[in-house]
């Protein structure tokens, strides 16, 4: 007899099964990037500079709000990769129908709150002098749009863990598609500036959404919970919770590192600098996809097998997991360091921004070749519903190294400080990461 795919995280070849979850993954993520890099370029290039730095502010507190929801997901999806592992259809359905209760009522709060003092944030998320404006207007109208990508963010991670990868990228690419096609039309036709770009990126959420919403209402999924499910259960909202605040608190962290580097950025080198580590933002998520990919195939199949008590397979999985991203890391890192002095030009012919970014490109990539390690250490302990471990791992890079060292090296250094730390934060994290996961190996697997 046929099995279906989610029986297939248990039985196919470590190497073939990845490949399946990570490039489908890969290729969602490439396209949400790509579609990042083009919607700065656009916005650079038909609007300013200035208008790509306000994009910046916003990100991080719109991305934040959206990351209740992807934490919801990635939490509720360990839960439901063991559950299925383990055979208990109920246990993963009931999981998904709390994701989706749990999603809506946090992040629809969050917005409201974040509508009332919407003057007050901006400023402190580096939304100062001529960029407030741009910022507002955009913020504005994204926010509207946020508990739809939160909810398109914890149903991708849902659908991942019940082993449709395909279908996750599908759901990646339609709103993608959909934003550049607005974009040309609301910012270059119709000129509506920054709230063209605005209505572009809330609309094409709602693409993502109606997609991601017919395929689980047409019977394609094996998560089928009924009515009563959506109530929330306290022993689920906690196992959720306690594993999806690892990406909660990752995702914070992000938010603080933009604040924090926005407000230093901006005191030492103005409104350009900050479009600089605007630009770098978008090709650090342009050049990682492929790891990213990897780390996202990778969740499924570890917590599948973890569940199955299948150990030597989740070895299998944690270095072929480690081998491909380490390779691919290593590719991105030397085509960085090649076209490092073209990059700028593709967003900005501000003079100042292409003299200041090539060197930070440089600096920020430096340790790149080793993030895989990194990035599937944390993931191995969230996969495997241990949140303590994938909590302090998700904190060490952001949180205990690189925010130290942001404020030991600026004052030193300046802006050369800031990107200094990027590399020095990676390599620190990653020899922590080491430690950590070769003691559960060694205690768990062996």
């Amino acid at each position: 007899m046929k099995k279906n795919s989610t029986e297939l995280l248990g039985t196919l070849p470590i190497s073939k099964l990845l490949l399946q979850q990570a490039i489908p993954a890969s290729i969602g993520i490439l396209v949400m990037s790509l579609n990042i890099l083009i919607d700065t370029i656009f916005v650079g290039r038909w609007i300013g500079s200035n208008a790509i730095a306000a994009i910046n502010v916003v990100l991080p507190v719109s991305f934040f709000i959206a990351a209740l929801g992807m934490s919801i997901g990635v939490g509720g999806a360990s839960v439901i990769s063991r559950s299925l592992g383990e055979k208990n259809l109920f246990k993963a359905s009931h999981t998904f129908a709390n994701q989706i209760t749990l999603t809506l009522i946090i992040t629809v709060l969050v917005v409201i709150l974040g509508l009332l003092f919407v003057d007050a944030i901006l400023p402190v998320f580096g939304g100062k002098g001529a960029l407030f404006s741009y910022a507002k207007t955009y913020y504005l109208i994204v926010m509207y749009g946020v508990p739809v990508l939160a909810f398109c963010m914890m149903a991708n991670n849902s659908i991942r863990a019940e082993g449709k990868p395909k279908i996750a990228m599908y759901a990646m690419l339609l709103p993608s598609v959909s934003n550049l096609t607005l974009d040309y039309l609301f910012i270059n036709i119709f000129d509506w500036g920054m709230m063209g770009a605005a209505w572009a990126t809330t609309l094409s959420y709602g693409v993502c959404a109606t997609y991601i919403l017919y395929f689980f209402l047409s019977g394609k999924s094996v998560l089928r919970p009924q009515l009563g499910a959506f109530v929330l259960q306290l022993d689920l909202v906690k196992e959720i919770g306690s594993l999806g605040s690892v990406t909660l608190v990752r995702q914070a962290m992000v938010s603080i590192t933009v604040l924090l580097v926005n407000n230093i950025l901006f005191s030492f080198g103005g409104e350009s600098s900050i479009t600089v580590y605007a630009i770098l933002s978008r090709m650090l998520m342009f050049a990682t996809f492929p790891i990213f990919g990897i780390t996202q195939g990778f969740l499924p199949i570890a917590g599948y097998n973890y569940g199955a008590k299948n150990w030597k397979r989740v070895r299998k999985t944690i270095n072929t997991s480690i081998l491909y991203a380490s390779a691919l890391a290593t590719s991105v890192f030397v085509l960085i360091v090649i076209f490092s002095e073209s990059i700028p030009q593709i967003f900005s012919d501000d003079i100042r921004v292409s003299q200041q970014t090539p060197q930070a490109l440089r600096y920020v990539f430096m340790a790149l070749p080793i993030i895989g390690v990194q990035l599937i250490g944390a993931a191995y302990f969230q996969a495997i519903g241990k949140a303590k471990p994938a909590l302090l791992l998700t904190l060490s890079r952001q949180g205990l190294f690189f925010i130290p060292l942001l404020y030991i090296l600026t004052p030193i250094y300046g802006v050369v400080g800031v990107w200094i730390s990027f590399p020095i934060a990676d390599v620190l994290s990653t020899l922590v990461t080491v430690f950590f996961l070769n003691k559960a190996i060694r205690k768990e697997l062996l």
